[in-house]
């Protein structure tokens, strides 16, 4: 579940190994280049702590970060 702390949108995600968090975070990146919108990434082991903000409207979460939060969420299966 994603949650505004900060102007950030936040999500924290475990896995059951370190390759799963791994191949999720490809998965992410393979998406952020592609929608053009890069969360900060956190990856330890098999947790995975995802943040998004939009730097060019004065790091606020907007509509865009929204979007991309489905988009990942998505990924999940």
């Amino acid at each position: 579940m994603w949650v505004e702390i900060d102007n950030k949108l936040m999500r924290e995600l475990r896995f059951a190994t370190h390759e799963e968090a791994l191949a999720f975070v490809v998965r992410v990146t393979l998406l952020a280049e592609k929608e053009n919108h890069h969360p900060e990434i956190y990856f330890t082991y098999a947790r995975v702590l995802l943040s998004l903000t939009t730097h060019s409207a004065g790091n606020k979460v907007t509509q865009k970060d929204r979007d991309m939060g489905v988009k990942i969420d998505a990924l999940l299966g």
